[in-house]
């Protein structure tokens, strides 16, 4: 149990440094660097040792870390986890200020699939990458977040519409813009929040002449939090999908000496969006990291055929008030292990094959697990999986931990399944064959 809780303290404090993808790679950086990992650059020759752990990172927001194995990739194969680093939110438009009826207001564009009633009447953090000139002219980049509340979403009064809780549409456009502060006669759309942010910035410590750009969301500053009368549960934002970057974290981190074979991580951006960027699953960051690790085309082909990867995303627990909402004999519950996740159209990557080695990993680390199929006449989310596995020709097993709210600003999962899932990884990490 005493490991349950550092574990659970340990995500708790990940999932609240991890307000923005480039947060949480910064986060994963930090642990890496302090576990003795080196970080590479793309633009540098690599001559990667045995043994040494290594990580690169792109665009801020996707990272690749890797222990290399004592075998030769294109012999052994490597372990593969994958996840990634973002999550549904509001991202702050271009020129965002907005001044009307005494309120000075920023629009924002939906990211994701975001569940859009739960943003209302939260306070609201900012944080994100704001690019900007210094004094001598330089283009420089800065992480900037703010871990105040400094913005709400207020709802519409009952009494202003009578029919709210039979079900009201939310427009983005309309009623998602959010108040900032009240307005004032000097504030001049496109100058005030630049000026904002140049101020902030300079109060850390940055020598801002002129704020060029940023990428920037809000968040709920409400803390994660075990709850329950027994702490069955845990509560977060971003629980999808930074538990699976946490629990990956842990698990490549818990090999601590060499293995024969070499255990990879890779967390991508812009999942929620379809993964189709530089930085995403769909671009060529990984496949590029893998071909430089084999060193030639007929390598490469035989560490692909000799490694499996595990794609780590959330999956919908039974909610206990919308039964009807799962298949009868597919309803994955809370603190009963991972669920391994199958569907027939290829929406996930899961093989049989696949499928009975994560089982066996699960039992070989004493996990329970689970297995989840959506309703026939329901569609069905995807994930990086079905991508990593056509880009690569990889064989993949999509696994996650089962979850309650997916894409609200706050979910819910059990408190014992990160553990489970983390000890079915390394399981999965030491094994010498897959």
């Amino acid at each position: 149990m005493q490991q349950l809780e550092v574990f659970n303290q340990g995500l708790m404090s990940f999932l609240q440094l991890g307000s923005t993808p480039a947060h949480a790679v910064q986060s994963m950086q930090k642990q890496l660097l302090d576990a003795g990992f080196k970080q590479l650059s793309e633009v540098d020759a690599w001559q990667l040792q045995a043994g040494q752990g290594y990580f690169v990172i792109r665009g801020g927001k996707s990272i690749i870390a890797w222990r290399q194995g004592l075998q030769a990739v294109e012999d052994a194969g490597i372990r593969m986890l994958g996840a990634h680093t973002d999550s549904p939110c509001l991202k702050v438009k271009p020129h965002a200020e907005i001044v009307r009826h005494g309120c000075l207001q920023l629009g924002v564009e939906v990211y994701g699939g975001a569940l859009l009633n739960p943003w209302f009447d939260r306070d609201l953090s900012l944080a994100g990458q704001v690019q900007y000139w210094d004094q001598q002219g330089h283009l420089r980049e800065a992480l900037l977040d703010l871990r105040k509340p400094l913005a709400v979403i207020p709802s519409l009064a009952i009494h202003l519409n009578r029919e709210a809780n039979k079900g009201m549409e939310v427009n983005p456009q309309k009623h998602l813009p959010v108040v900032l502060c009240q307005a004032h006669e000097d504030d001049q759309p496109g100058i005030a929040f630049r000026k904002l942010l140049a101020n902030w910035l300079q109060e850390e410590g940055h020598e801002v002449a002129e704020v060029v750009d940023y990428d920037l969301c809000f968040y709920d500053i409400q803390p994660p939090a075990l709850t329950g009368l027994k702490q069955e549960y845990l509560a977060s934002a971003r629980l999808d999908n930074l538990l699976s970057c946490y629990v990956g974290l842990e698990a490549l981190l818990a090999i601590d000496r060499p293995q024969e074979a070499t255990s990879l991580l890779v967390c991508n951006d812009h999942e929620e969006v379809g993964s189709a960027s530089a930085i995403g699953a769909e671009g060529p960051f990984l496949e590029s990291v893998l071909r430089r690790m084999a060193g030639d085309e007929v390598a490469y082909q035989r560490m692909i055929s000799h490694s499996l990867m595990i794609s780590c995303d959330n999956a919908h627990a039974l909610h206990p008030n919308f039964p009807d909402r799962h298949d009868e004999n597919h309803g994955p519950r809370m603190n009963a292990g991972p669920v391994i996740k199958v569907n027939a159209n290829q929406r996930y990557a899961t093989t049989s094959e696949t499928s009975a080695l994560f089982a066996g990993f699960c039992k070989a680390a004493e996990v329970p697990c689970q297995r989840f199929v959506v309703r026939s006449d329901m569609g069905c989310g995807s994930t990086i999986g079905p991508i990593t596995s056509t880009r690569l020709g990889v064989r993949v097993v999509d696994v996650g931990v089962p979850q309650w709210a997916m894409h609200s600003i706050r979910e819910t999962v059990g408190s014992q399944d990160p553990w489970y899932l983390a000890r079915a990884l390394v399981a999965f990490m030491s094994v010498e064959k897959v």
